[in-house]
């Protein structure tokens, strides 16, 4: 990269491209050949004209009048080349319908009248004019046409930025409509599900319903928390939201909270059997949140598709790997009650896993189960720069 920027820099009076430094040289290669079989007389002062003047054409996109003053003085002497159109050829290319051309043009009209052509011929005085006529609209085509190209190329950026710009303001008025819609709705269904479990909960009539209703109460306060971070997130802009303070960073689910996350499930009447290792692996918090929701869903999952069958859930790490796998063993019970489901449980695992730099497998088992699997790298950069 290093090496690129330096050529570019190096580079830059034939606009970064090696290409266009050889053909310089080859062009000046090519009329040195003209110039030097027709240069008279041969004195030194002439050769370091000629010489001067091959050279110039190497730069004469950088310095157009260098090769234009050059060639017009070795025709003046004789040399029989056509350096003065080439050179008035770059004057226009480079420097377009200004002033600059028009005395180029007019030196070279001069330089061709006095040093080729006799004055009183008619039909010799064209052909001089018809040349230079025919050199400086080709130059003014290519300038012009370049000029076209700057600007329709600026205004398909520009229209780019405003089509972002356009799609980010749409995507954060939707954000605003689906934070709005949670709230009024979702937030309010669970808060009365919260109030309502915690008077089931003093007015109990045996000590298992009362466990069930404080339950259920927790596992309602828990979801609103989480819903209100959902919706500060959906609320604030990018650059806003990804600031968060220790406090809400801290109440981010991680691998640790997936045993008290079994632990409320079993409480409610699931059979859950969770292997977890003691100490667990250092992961990052985009890991540890991906590896808990995989977890939840997969639990809720089953829940729904085949409620009181055994889950299995396994947490294990191997390979810098963290593995997390979550399995039923048969259908379970046939009756499902009345829990809908959206039909993005897998397709959100699958998205949220690969943002974690993880993979997903999913599919039935061979005793007629259901296996979720998620596989997440220990090390991140988040957890190399922490």
């Amino acid at each position: 990269m290093r090496f690129l920027q330096k050529r570019r820099v190096w580079l830059r009076w034939w606009g970064g491209k090696f290409r266009s430094l050889l053909f310089d040289i080859a062009l000046a290669a090519l009329l040195s050949g003209p110039i030097q079989n027709t240069l008279a007389p041969t004195t030194v002062p002439t050769v370091v004209l000629a010489v001067a003047t091959i050279l110039a054409f190497v730069v004469r996109r950088r310095f157009p009048w260098a090769p234009l003053i050059g060639s017009v003085a070795l025709y003046l002497l004789g040399t029989e080349s056509i350096a003065p159109l080439v050179a008035l050829y770059t004057m226009v290319r480079w420097r377009g319908p200004g002033t600059q051309s028009w005395i180029a043009v007019g030196v070279v009209v001069v330089a061709q009248y006095i040093g080729a052509y006799p004055i009183g011929n008619s039909y010799l005085l064209v052909i001089p004019l018809v040349a230079v006529g025919v050199t400086t609209l080709l130059g003014l085509w290519v300038f012009q046409r370049k000029q076209l190209v700057v600007t329709l190329r600026e205004r398909a950026e520009q229209a780019e930025r405003e089509r972002d710009l356009l799609a980010e303001r749409a995507v954060t008025a939707e954000r605003r409509r689906i934070a709005r819609e949670m709230h009024d709705v979702v937030a309010h269904r669970v808060s009365v599900i919260s109030v309502q479990a915690g008077g089931l909960t003093m007015a109990a009539p045996d000590e298992r319903t009362g466990e069930l209703a404080e339950t259920i109460r927790t596992t309602s306060v828990t979801a609103l928390n989480e819903l209100r971070s959902m919706l500060r997130v959906l609320r604030d802009d990018t650059s806003e939201s990804t600031e968060r303070s220790n406090a809400e960073l801290a109440t981010d689910p991680t691998v640790g909270s997936i045993a008290p996350l079994v632990r409320e499930n079993v409480e409610t009447g699931a059979n859950i059997h969770l292997d977890m290792p003691e100490t667990l692996p250092e992961t990052s918090g985009e890991v540890g949140r991906a590896a808990y929701r995989v977890v939840q869903e997969a639990l809720t999952n089953a829940a729904k598709h085949a409620p009181h069958a055994a889950v299995h859930v396994e947490i294990t790490s191997e390979d810098e790997q963290l593995v997390v796998t979550v399995s039923n063993r048969g259908r379970g019970s046939t009756d499902t009650g009345t829990v809908p489901g959206s039909g993005y449980g897998l397709l959100g695992m699958r998205e949220r896993v690969t943002l974690a730099g993880g993979t997903l497998h999913t599919g039935r088992t061979q005793d007629g189960g259901y296996r979720v699997q998620a596989v997440f790298p220990l090390h991140t950069d988040e957890v190399a720069t922490a």
